[in-house]
């Protein structure tokens, strides 16, 4: 990690301060409110201030479209946190799927010239056009536009996560070695590819790169001079920086590189032109510079497509097409690399909103807020009063650990999950692990990823819907079958990894970071995507090398090779220390802990084994098996302050009565072995060991690493990462490996934690006791310490 991307991590936990301190930044490129909509803009701005210091969003802007004028626009928070350069109304920001509607446009308009007939096969447009195609029906424009050609979601080549900025015309190409999913106009499959296409025959039968004809023929005659198809320098310099973030805790910034499916979702714009762009379409497709569209185009693009008559909701052509307060309501979103955008429109009532933020996947958040302003945008029209924005409250910590647990039928409908005092919702049916608010006397899902599913927990039972969810018994998930082993594990790309997994005596795939799949095993090495979501009717096929370890998988026709993540076969994990450990270990002898002020408690060490003879030692620093191979510790002892040594005790009389106990690899650490570790670390895994600057936990006997054995075995459980591995798999919350090794990870976290201890954020394995912050900072070797009454 650069000193940039530190920068970023850091000013990421200060959001919520910085981000109201930018809400009140001047911006001059913002306009209104008008008038009447002053109390509107005064109610958003609670609002979006609320949901993005709790939710964390660098950076958003809004537009409010009323008719011919953009009633309100602007920015909050920062487009560079770094450099404190506040968001504003002109704020560059990556649209995602917007860029649909822009393609589809220039289409349309040679439709109307007739150089284009929707419903000719594309084969006419493009002559080597050519996927497998076993259905009696040609792929056509329309198909295509309304996500209706059964073609695949994503392209071999020039996909969602292909860093390598391929051309259009190689995407396109590259389709040929796929097969329709679906025959075309029987089910709605949402394809990026698809709209690759759609912009490729633009540029083959206008014979002009597709940005440039997009430029001329669409974006100079809506006025839309703060938006381009591709990354040009002028436009590009406001762009706002944007930020990725996992489930087990990371943040990093966005990639930036350019899609290869560029017409579906590469597009640069900011909310002002965007309002401009929907200001237009009110107007029947007048601009200032002319007629883009005529009018019954417009109306046509807005009709569901291959829908019985009278269906309200569905894909136009290019526009989702659904409701609001039994309104007509059109639009769409776009999520990519860092961003999330929500373009919405109640056509009926010329009236539109465009919110776009820079944290990645946050569309709950920016159609939340959409909605909310056409909501109180149509109370204004209607002369009533503004509808409340309520906001959510945090769930007490007691009441998330009493509804921890599984609910629903078997297999789970929906598992509850508490995590630092706060509870999480995993729902079978969306595969999307979302956070649960108090809302009155009901839980509410209010995440960055999803927002409005009620729960009414009661005593043992949830209702969701109509449905009552009874707990299920929490039981140890049996082993994961043999057959799977080799396929456990990371595939594809830092910036976008796939994680197979093994859940509920399922093999899973996690994708896209966030989207989490039960696969159908259809043979040993192929599985199917389930009939929801974002890759349904697709498969995943496996390659294996001699030993049955699998090389990679090809999911939906993208080959995602595996990653090397970490050792393999519970081996110790080890690296290359960046000195000589004598060297350093001479420099650590000979230099002085940190002076520290204050009181603190008399130091108590008390050796673990003393107090209760069943708990297990491998002390890892006492040998050369550990992640510097050298010898630390002259002895294999561990000694804690007396009440954490004692709370340790307690714990493991808990495990023990489930058939476990704890094994100890390292306690009380002196400080100059702190030091070395330190030292001997590369920056890029300085997150793994303590700044001997401040100290560590573990050099005031308050902190411990362990994990379990089994007592019917005598044997330490298998985790998901092995100790001192310096990889994600070893954060608390890692999403990957198998139900077991995960639940063996949770079950030492909750024996701990009910006794005081707190996880430390990047090893599963690391505990610190509430009481560390009192005992000073030690550096005595073991045979300093004195024996224990």
């Amino acid at each position: 990690m650069d000193s940039r991307s530190r920068c970023r991590a850091t000013l990421a936990a200060m959001l919520p301060v910085l981000l109201i301190v930018a809400a009140c930044a001047g911006d001059e490129s913002a306009i209104g409110p008008r008038s009447d909509y002053a109390p509107v803009a005064q109610a958003l701005e609670t609002l979006i201030e609320h949901e993005m210091a709790l939710k964390r969003l660098p950076a958003l802007s809004i537009a409010l479209v009323d008719d011919q004028e953009i009633v309100w626009a602007r920015g909050f928070g920062y487009a560079d946190p770094v450099d404190s350069v506040p968001a504003t109304a002109n704020t560059i920001y990556r649209v995602g799927s917007v860029s649909k509607l822009f393609t589809d446009i220039g289409v349309m308009q040679l439709v109307e010239s007739g150089e284009l007939d929707l419903d000719a096969p594309v084969g006419q447009y493009i002559a080597d056009f050519g996927p497998t195609n076993p259905f009696d029906r040609d792929v056509t424009l329309r198909q295509l536009m309304s996500h209706r050609s059964g073609l695949v979601r994503e392209p071999p080549v020039g996909h969602y996560f292909d860093p390598n900025e391929p051309s259009l015309a190689e995407t396109v190409a590259s389709l040929n070695a796929t097969e329709l999913v679906y025959e075309p106009e029987t089910r709605i499959k949402y394809s990026n590819a698809g709209i690759a296409t759609v912009g490729y025959v633009l540029e083959a039968t206008q014979s002009q790169r597709f940005a440039d004809y997009l430029e001329r023929a669409v974006l100079k005659p809506l006025w839309m001079t703060h938006s381009a198809l591709e990354p040009e320098p002028e436009i590009i310099a406001d762009l706002a920086g944007a930020d990725m973030w996992t489930y087990d805790g990371r943040w990093f910034e966005a990639p930036d590189f350019e899609l290869g499916m560029s017409p579906a979702g590469s597009m640069y714009s900011s909310v002002r032109d965007l309002g401009k762009f929907l200001s237009s379409l009110f107007a029947g497709g007048r601009t200032e510079a002319g007629r883009v569209l005529r009018a019954e185009t417009i109306e046509a693009m807005w009709t569901p497509q291959f829908a019985a008559a009278g269906t309200k909701t569905g894909y136009g052509i290019g526009f989702a097409v659904s409701e609001l307060e039994g309104r007509r309501m059109v639009g769409h979103g776009g999520a990519i690399y860092g961003f999330a955008t929500t373009l919405a429109a109640l056509p009926d009532d010329r009236l539109g909103v465009v919110v776009v933020t820079s944290r990645d996947v946050a569309n709950a958040v920016t159609d939340r807020i959409a909605q909310a302003a056409l909501r109180t945008m149509l109370a204004v029209r209607e002369d009533r009063p503004l509808p409340e924005l309520r906001s959510t409250s945090p769930v007490s910590p007691e009441l998330a650990a009493r509804l921890e647990g599984r609910y629903g039928a078997e297999g789970g409908d929906v598992e509850l999950i508490e995590r630092n005092g706060r509870l999480y919702a995993l729902p079978a049916w969306s595969g999307v692990e979302v956070e649960l608010r108090a809302y009155g006397d009901t839980l509410v899902v209010d995440d960055v990823i999803d927002y409005g599913l009620r729960l009414m927990p009661l005593e043992a039972a949830i209702v969701v819907g109509r449905d009552t969810l009874a707990r299920r018994v929490a039981e140890r998930p049996d082993p994961a079958p043999a057959r799977w082993a080799g396929l456990v594990g990371e595939y594809g790309w830092d910036h976008n990894t796939l994680y197979i997994l093994e859940r509920d005596g399922r093999l899973h795939a996690l994708i896209e970071w966030f989207f989490l799949y039960p696969l159908e095993e259809a043979s040993q090495d192929v599985f199917r995507f389930p009939d929801w979501g974002l890759y349904h009717g697709e498969r995943l096929v496996f390659t294996r090398d001699a030993d049955g370890r699998a090389t990679q998988v090809e999911t939906a026709g993208i080959p995602f090779l595996r990653r090397a993540v970490g050792p393999e076969g519970g081996e110790t994990f080890r690296i290359d220390p960046v000195r000589p450990v004598e060297e350093l270990r001479a420099e650590a002898l000979a230099s002085d802990p940190p002076v520290e002020s204050g009181e603190f408690r008399e130091p108590d060490l008390v050796e673990l084994v003393a107090l209760d003879s069943t708990i297990r030692l491998d002390i890892r620093y006492a040998s050369t098996n550990n992640f510097m191979s050298s010898v630390f510790y002259s002895e294999p002892r561990a000694f804690m302050q007396r009440p954490a040594a004692e709370a340790l005790v307690r714990a493991h009389q808990w495990l023990k009565e489930r058939g476990y106990g704890v094994l100890i690899h390292d306690a009380y650490r002196p400080w100059y072995v702190t030091k070395m570790f330190w030292d001997a670390t590369p920056a890029d895994k300085k997150i793994f060991v303590a700044d001997p600057a401040r100290g560590s936990r573990h050099n005031r006997g308050c902190a411990v690493d362990l994990t379990l054995y089994d007592l019917a075995t005598g044997l330490p459980v298998e985790m998901v990462a092995v100790y001192d591995e310096m990889s994600p798999r070893s954060y608390p919350d890692y999403p990957g490996g198998t139900a077991l090794q995960r639940w063996h990870r949770r079950l030492l976290r909750d024996a701990m934690e009910e006794q005081g201890f707190e996880i430390y954020g990047f090893e599963w394995w690391h505990f610190d006791h509430a009481d560390w912050s009192e005992y000073p900072i030690l550096n005595l070797t073991f045979d300093r310490i004195a024996p224990s009454p």
